[in-house]
């Protein structure tokens, strides 16, 4: 390994290999095609008889980045070949980010009740249950092995957690401070252990954080003793007077004219009637 080292640092430039930058550009843009290949911006030997010609990138989804045209030739020989092309990034080249596994990359925002998590022996969060120490009524010790949870929530999950809800739409509202606070209001379930001093559980059904973790200091419009008045209607309502049990019914009086139509139709069906001829007539 250090005689290859020594070799490699021992390259000298190849004149003809680095002359021939009509011969790299040519086979960039036969990759390239139909984009443009940039100007020529370096020359790197990689051993002996083997170089790279590196060719600015002209195209605006790679910023930064070179075309890397490799080429050799053979001993003795005067002319050179390519041997690959690619594209390599440059110092302030824009990059992919970091590849990060997927158990890391995962945020508690996109699991469902459905999605099953990987068992993770380190979790920061929790700590063996023999192994808690905590005095926290909602932390519990358990001195005998096999007894109880495997895993409790240790001191950090503890601090993680509280700061995550204090933090979070079910937290403090910004701004001035509220009259009527969920600490105040009759629907707050109060919560076990030393959680007790600053949150609870909304047990509202109009509330929209029923069944949330709250904060004491956290309010919203269903506090159990809202001060918003209730508004009547804007019309008086006056009762009826008039007991209709009362009142007999009586057909209403038609009018003279419609009557009389009514008596002349009549008439003229009967005379009708009258002035027809029976059947032995019209045999007659």
């Amino acid at each position: 390994m250090p005689k290859t080292n020594a070799r490699l640092r021992a390259v000298k430039k190849d004149a003809v290999l680095e002359s021939a930058v009509d011969v790299a550009r040519a086979g960039a843009e036969a990759v390239a095609h139909p984009r443009p290949v940039g100007e020529h911006v370096g020359f790197e030997m990689v051993s002996e008889r083997l170089a790279t010609h590196y060719f600015a990138s002209t195209d605006a989804g790679y910023v930064g980045w070179c075309w890397a045209v490799t080429v050799a030739r053979v001993p003795r020989g005067r002319v050179a070949t390519v041997c690959e092309v690619g594209m390599t990034p440059r110092e302030g080249a824009l990059l992919a980010p970091e590849w990060v596994p997927w158990e890391d990359r995962l945020r508690p925002s996109d699991i469902s009740r459905d999605d099953v998590l990987p068992y993770k022996a380190d979790d920061e969060r929790l700590v063996q249950s023999f192994e808690d120490t905590s005095v926290a009524p909602d932390l519990p010790v358990v001195r005998e092995l096999g007894l109880g949870r495997v895993r409790v929530l240790s001191p950090e999950g503890h601090s993680q957690a509280a700061k995550r809800w204090y933090e979070s739409e079910r937290g403090p509202k910004s701004g001035r401070r509220p009259r009527n606070t969920c600490s105040t209001c009759g629907f707050l379930v109060k919560m076990g252990g030393d959680m007790r001093t600053m949150f609870g559980v909304c047990a509202n059904e109009w509330a929209t954080d029923d069944g949330a973790v709250v904060s004491l200091d956290h309010t919203c419009g269903s506090h159990s003793e809202t001060d918003v008045p209730k508004n009547g209607t804007a019309w008086p309502v006056r009762p009826s007077r008039v007991n209709e049990g009362a009142l007999d019914a009586e057909p209403m009086p038609r009018a003279s004219n419609e009557a009389k139509k009514d008596e002349a139709v009549v008439a003229e069906v009967t005379s009708a009637q009258a002035e027809a001829p029976t059947g032995e007539e019209q045999e007659g």
